[in-house]
């Protein structure tokens, strides 16, 4: 056996039986972190205008310190790129995550010397809690890859600032370096279609043992694997073992992947974002993600119907129910507070607390009052796609407003890997399936408010080809699978199968 998965096999059992522990200290370990944040933010411009010196509980921080988005931050974040220093956290951050808002244009998000353990050290978790379940750490002999954005990084305000995927390519730790892929020049090619011909020339003929990626771009890098040894990624990777996934829902995406790979692969599910790393799969035996509680960041939860009303009801962890949809709110320490990162999420579990990721506050369909969420559209689709034998590659969901009643849909564009055989029986049954999990959209079907919804079949690569057109091929890109408006769905016209 190699000297590393020799050294990792103890190591993974220390974490995991650590992660054990914290999973029943959680509501604790909740409310010392957000003593220890607000006392070490205190003397900073955020906490003087707050009053953090005079918090001492935590509806004293409700009452002080207002849920807000990046626009309602925004004010210090200049600051903190203007050079400034003590803004919202001790000193200066040391890295800015670059990210695209929807409304905000380019988000620069702070990751100080205190927050960036928690996304190298919870992504090493992960790992070492699988391999603790598996007994599996073999993979680490191995060539592991990441998919992610380039490392460079530029300076704003004199702070180095990149893609999160690059920054934390920076932190790989240096016993995987040599087992790393691709290469740093390769990693720092910005076009995405060059760097993947890039990645597949210098991994096609190495033992790749993990990949570890966004979906949509794991599966493009397969496709492009196959298409040129004509093998199917079993055959060409026979020691590939783990797939590491977040970003998005894998659903739609796993009966191709797995065709992809020709056999069954364990695989790791995470929820990291620029703003934090919340939560990872410790272990296949149950459903959900397990809360990363006891590493810098205190979470809230807002009812999602909620999120946009003038007052909101602010739950801490200890108040939390199973399978009611929450939007997700933070306080890190990187100066974050009460911080709406736009993700819906829904616990399946409280003991321990595992949840699952339901959608995006934004990404929603409420054209009529339906207000139909990511979660829904998913289950819908895949359950009809499950029983017809049908693979998805993409889809995205929009309303299509007509004058006239019983006339206005929603309009679904659906890249199929096979077409089912009769498209308007495939919609009917995605249709009553949507039914049954939104009764509000099931009301406006049956009172003739909305007929059933439409499906347009998009050409191959037709999804590919809109991000392209947009600037946004590969990376962390994610195509938003709600809108509830037109944008995307008048653009999709141009890739429809005609």
């Amino acid at each position: 056996m190699n000297i590393k998965s020799t050294l990792a096999k103890p190591f993974a059992n220390y974490i995991y039986n650590k992660t054990k522990k914290e999973m029943y200290t959680a509501v604790q370990d909740q409310e010392q972190i957000l003593t220890n944040l607000v006392k070490s933010a205190k003397d900073t411009v955020f906490g003087k205008d707050h009053g953090f010196d005079s918090i001492r509980t935590y509806e004293d921080f409700k009452r002080q310190v207002p849920i807000r988005d990046y626009e309602q931050l925004k004010r210090y974040i200049v600051l903190v790129k203007e050079g400034k220093h003590n803004i919202l956290w001790r000193g200066k951050p040391i890295y800015f995550a670059k990210t695209s808002g929807t409304t905000s244009g380019i988000k620069y998000i702070p990751i100080s010397k205190d927050s960036i353990d928690n996304h190298i050290d919870t992504a090493r978790n992960a790992l070492l809690c699988y391999i603790a379940q598996s007994g599996n750490a073999a993979f680490t002999n191995g060539k592991l890859i990441f998919l992610s954005g380039s490392p460079v990084l530029d300076r704003v305000g004199g702070v180095p600032t990149g893609r999160l995927s690059g920054i934390v390519n920076h932190h790989v730790p240096r016993y995987l370096r040599s087992n790393q892929l691709p290469s740093y020049e390769t990693n720092c090619i910005e076009d995405w279609e060059t760097k993947l011909d890039a990645i597949v020339k210098e991994t096609i003929n190495q033992d790749m043992t993990l990949i570890s990626g966004i979906p949509p771009w794991m599966q493009m890098y397969f496709d492009r694997l196959t298409a040129v040894s004509g093998k199917k990624i079993k055959d060409l990777f026979p020691n590939f073992s783990v797939m590491v996934y977040g970003g998005v829902n894998f659903e739609p995406y796993k009966a191709k992947l797995f065709d992809s790979i020709g056999k069954k692969v364990d695989s790791i599910e995470t929820f990291p974002a620029s703003e934090g790393f919340f939560a990872f799969q410790d272990t296949p035996e149950h459903q959900g993600l397990l809360l990363n509680t006891n590493s810098g960041i205190f979470y809230e939860f807002v009812p999602a119907g909620e999120i946009w009303n003038d007052t909101q009801t602010r739950l801490s962890l200890k108040d939390v129910k199973v399978d009611e949809n929450y939007a997700l709110i933070i306080s890190n320490n990187a100066g974050l507070w009460a911080y709406n990162i736009g993700d819906t999420v829904k616990f399946v579990s409280i003991n321990p607390y595992r949840l699952v990721v339901t959608g995006r506050t934004k990404h929603f369909i409420s054209a009529f009052g339906e207000h139909v969420i990511a979660e829904e559209v998913e289950q819908a689709l895949m359950k009809a796609a499950g029983e017809e034998n049908i693979s998805i590659i993409e889809f995205t969901v929009a309303p299509m407003i007509q004058q006239g009643e019983g006339k206005s849909y929603h309009e679904w564009f659906i890249e199929f890997e096979n077409e089912p055989e009769d498209l308007q029986a495939f919609a009917e049954k995605v249709d009553n399936n949507l039914r049954a999990k939104n009764v509000y959209y099931d009301d406006l079907i049956a009172g003739n408010i909305l007929q059933r919804l439409q499906i347009r079949p998009v050409q191959k690569s037709g999804f590919i080809n809109y991000m392209k057109s947009i600037g946004k091929l590969g990376g962390q890109n994610k195509l938003p699978r709600l809108s509830n408006d037109r944008k995307i769905a008048e653009d999709m016209k141009a890739f429809e199968v005609k």
